[in-house]
């Protein structure tokens, strides 16, 4: 599956270029947070998401490590079931909306994958619809949704992996290595 050879992909390049973000992953947690997950949010991950979930638990004590542009560090199950429990105040009203459209507040039917400390969140939007699956950016203080930034969570890993391995760029974000093997990115 793609999500694991991307995933195994960014992995190794953090080994040899950012060996200080890459050694702040910890290994997956079980399937029971998983399903304690899809239990309480009423919600079922996705596939791809499971199957990344089985080799990424996120970061020890939601320690920075952001590797998904521009500046997330991804969640395992059980810190992703907390953010989705903390975003309930900012549920939208209308919740009748179909997968990658714009919304105003967080809407229920997305499953938070990655935190930036700030209140900000990349989400799986599993509501229904052509794009379900689409991985979204939901900003906090406007406190909105405008597009989705990938179609699905294979086409974002995939892109990192390869904008890392090239030095590329992904939308307004290029990737660099400071002088203690941490990485970050660079924003026009």
């Amino acid at each position: 599956m793609g999500v694991l050879r991307h995933w195994a992909r960014i992995v190794a390049w953090l080994q040899d270029h950012a060996p200080s973000t890459g050694s702040a992953f910890v290994p997956s947690e079980d399937r029971a947070a998983v399903e304690a997950l899809a239990h309480a949010s009423g919600l079922e991950p996705p596939d791809d998401l499971r199957t990344w979930w089985a080799v990424c638990g996120g970061t020890a004590d939601l320690a920075f490590a952001e590797v998904l542009p521009p500046f997330y560090t991804p969640l395992g199950p059980s810190n992703a079931l907390r953010s989705w429990r903390l975003k309930e105040r900012f549920w939208p009203a209308d919740l009748d909306s179909e997968a990658g459209t714009p919304t105003s507040g967080f809407h229920p039917r997305w499953l938070p994958i990655a935190f930036d400390g700030c209140g900000d969140a990349l989400a799986v939007d599993l509501r229904p619809g052509v794009l379900c699956g689409c991985v979204v950016e939901w900003d906090r203080e406007r406190g909105e949704m405008l597009k989705p930034e990938w179609t699905s969570l294979d086409e974002m890993l995939d892109q990192v992996a390869t904008v890392l391995e090239h030095r590329g760029r992904l939308g307004h974000c290029e990737p660099l290595v400071t002088t203690d093997g941490r990485l970050g990115w660079r924003t026009d």
